[in-house]
């Protein structure tokens, strides 16, 4: 790590960023080592930082981009890069292409969603342009019609194809009913979601023998982490694009940092280039475990209890408690649970609620408000609910005593992730 970096960095924040001013108000004036930092609370963090106002910006915004992260449409979360932020990122991202598989003279099909403030295709089409092998862009877009998107590939020789699990599922399903196969794609970039042995079927039925790598590791909020290792054949495995990026995993209960292989912890990162809108020892919302801790090498494992990941939607779990909490005017939950699940090729996010009194009516009203609100305050969970691209909302009722708690500290669980079992 660039101790030189880090304690500029901490410096300049110090001196610039109201957020982290008062973050840091109690250390000593020299901080300078990570480690001596408290953790980026997410509630305060997109608190202090709005599309009205910001105390976490160094200074206006006044030459870049910005996109948005999530959020629900009454507080949306945004994330703004300078010019030469946004260049150095992509430029970082696009060279560890070649390790994911992409080669000279490849044809790019980018799948990604555009508009609307989404960043994968701007992002995905960026990183092509600065990837250190020459290739042609196909820049069709996640929105295309399907049949659109299959002639696309086969009229313009397309070898690559990049776009988020549920949409590469999606187009296989399209060029199986619609063609067979497409045997000419050899290669499926994805992001933002993981994939599970169906779904590598799927794609395989629908493009015989293809290879299926991760683009990279990165989030619109903490920016590009790591790229995909060469020959690596698990697709979760990932190394940090050091000395720019800093990574940490720690312990979930004791905020211990882990350096040894095998012990699962939570992904905390440090951009040692934002400067706009800093990212020090921001919890990403990710579990891993390091696979090759002096290369920082790690294997992701699924997700930690800042957000649930249904498909390629995020869902912050903050959210999701103040739904149940708005939906439930007499009292019947006392307690929540979120449940992610995977089943006929689609992710399931489910709600488990503990009642302690209610009739079967007075439950399913709760539930008929909790699938309209989700609808409405989180606009593309529902969308992708009716492009058959997720299930939806499911929710179970259980006894309080059904509750998973944490075995060692009896504390709720508040997000399981079934998947990976």
């Amino acid at each position: 790590m660039n101790h030189h970096r880090t304690a500029e960095l901490i410096s300049f924040v110090r001196e610039h960023s109201p957020f982290y001013r008062d973050l840091y108000s109690a250390l000593p004036p020299g901080t300078a080592e990570l480690a001596a930092l408290p953790l980026i609370d997410h509630t305060a963090y997109w608190q202090a930082h709005g599309i009205d106002g910001s105390r976490v910006l160094t200074g206006p915004h006044t030459d870049g981009i910005v996109f948005k992260t999530g959020g629900t449409t009454g507080s949306p979360r945004v994330s703004v890069y300078t010019r030469d932020e946004w260049r150095a990122m992509s430029r970082r991202f696009g060279d560890g292409l070649p390790a994911a598989g992409l080669r000279a003279g490849d044809r790019v099909a980018n799948l990604f969603y555009a508009g609307e403030l989404y960043s994968s295709f701007v992002f995905t089409l960026n990183c092509l342009q600065d990837a250190p092998v020459p290739t042609v862009q196909l820049p069709i877009g996640g929105a295309s019609p399907l049949d659109f998107t299959v002639g696309a590939l086969r009229d313009f020789s397309a070898t690559v194809v990049a776009a988020p699990p549920t949409s590469l599922c999606r187009l296989a399903l399209e060029v199986i009913n619609a063609v067979g196969t497409l045997p000419g794609v050899r290669l499926a970039l994805f992001s933002g979601e993981a994939l599970y042995a169906d779904q590598l079927a799927l794609l395989d039925k629908a493009f015989p023998g293809i290879e299926v790598r991760s683009i990279g590791y990165a989030s619109v909020d903490a920016g590009v982490l790591a790229g995909p290792v060469a020959g690596e054949a698990d697709t979760r495995v990932h190394e940090v694009f050091a000395p720019d990026k800093v990574v940490e995993l720690l312990d979930p209960e004791t905020g211990e940092p882990i350096e040894e292989p095998g012990r699962p912890g939570r992904v905390v990162a440090t951009d040692l280039v934002r400067r706009l809108m800093p990212m020090i020892r921001y919890p990403v919302g990710d579990m891993a475990e390091w696979v090759d801790f002096p290369r920082r090498r790690f294997r992701l494992l699924g997700r930690s209890e800042e957000g649930a990941r249904v498909g390629p939607v995020t869902v912050y779990l903050e959210d999701l408690r103040q739904l149940v909490e708005g939906a439930d005017e007499q009292g019947l939950v006392a307690g929540v649970q979120v449940v992610l699940r995977h089943r006929e090729a689609r992710d399931e996010l489910v709600l488990r609620l503990a009642a302690h009194s209610g009739e079967a009516a007075d439950r399913a009203a709760v539930q008929r408000v909790l699938v309209e609100r989700l609808a409405g305050v989180r606009p593309m969970f529902d969308e992708h609910v009716r492009q058959g691209l997720i299930h939806p909302l499911a929710v179970e009722w259980v006894a309080v005593d059904d509750l998973t708690l944490n075995p060692r500290t009896g504390k709720l669980v508040r997000l399981i992730d079934e998947r990976l079992g």
